[in-house]
């Protein structure tokens, strides 16, 4: 079938709302086969959208952005997950020159000094790896779903990002935690046992805590950074400017 991505985003949205995750995921296979990617950070999000993934047997491409800095838990999670399920995930690294001139710039934990360097840091180890992860492609799937953080209460099924051309979709959109735990326990999904003891947002490990009880998901996200937006820079406006002039002069040369 052939339509322009504003024709997409418009029949998408009609539909998602009355479909279970699983349902979306097929829908979306059947205009983009294999033009799709989603990218894993092996959370629980994305532990349950690989299980339907692979037990739909659709053909998307499962990739994950390997920053250096994750917990030992989840390359645990990540080796178990490509064994259960006799498949390979590909990591997409930062960019050598870039990731070299970052730590000589800032040192090895520069991102706990000023929201710039951390916001550089990210740009650096994920943004950039994510626009190598996402060439060609028409649709990107996330694990995304609102009741994540206030910033993301207002999230769509699919957005139109034009500055990548493509889909983003976000298939657990609307589920609440809840609503995944209880899909991974009844269908014995692997989960990283970080979960367990109140990590319930998972990234970097220097840039990672536990919550309480009365704090969202992503508060143990980059807890330092008193009363800002809870985000890497992947899931917000592209344009935006992530200070990333050491990414840019080091990318000029791959």
């Amino acid at each position: 079938m052939s339509f322009n991505l504003e024709q997409a985003e418009q029949m998408f949205s009609g539909v998602f709302a009355g479909l279970s995750p699983a349902y979306r995921l097929l829908r979306v296979a059947e205009y983009f086969s294999s033009e799709v990617v989603f990218t894993t950070s092996f959370g629980i999000e994305d532990q349950m959208i690989t299980y339907l993934i692979v037990t739909e047997k659709l053909p998307f491409r499962i990739v994950t952005l390997d920053t250096g800095r994750f917990f030992p838990e989840t390359y645990a999670v990540w080796q178990y997950t490509e064994e259960k399920y006799s498949l390979r995930i590909r990591a997409y690294y930062p960019n050598e020159q870039a990731l070299e001139a970052l730590v000589a710039d800032q040192g090895i934990n520069g991102f706990y000094y000023s929201p710039q360097m951390r916001e550089t840091c990210c740009a650096v180890r994920k943004v950039e790896p994510l626009s190598r992860a996402l060439k060609n492609a028409r649709a990107w799937i996330t694990g995304m779903r609102r009741d994540q953080s206030t910033e993301r209460r207002n999230l769509n099924s699919i957005i139109l990002d034009k500055k990548r051309a493509l889909l983003k979709i976000n298939p657990l959109y609307d589920l609440t935690r809840d609503q995944v735990t209880a899909f991974v326990s009844a269908h014995d999904i692997p989960v990283n046992t970080l979960h367990a003891e109140g990590f319930l947002s998972i990234g970097c490990a220097p840039c990672t805590r536990s919550v309480r009880h009365d704090e969202d998901e992503r508060a143990g996200r980059w807890w330092w950074e008193r009363d800002r937006t809870k985000e890497c820079g992947l899931h917000i406006n592209p344009d935006r400017d992530f200070n990333t002039a050491i990414l840019r002069n080091q990318t000029k040369q791959v």
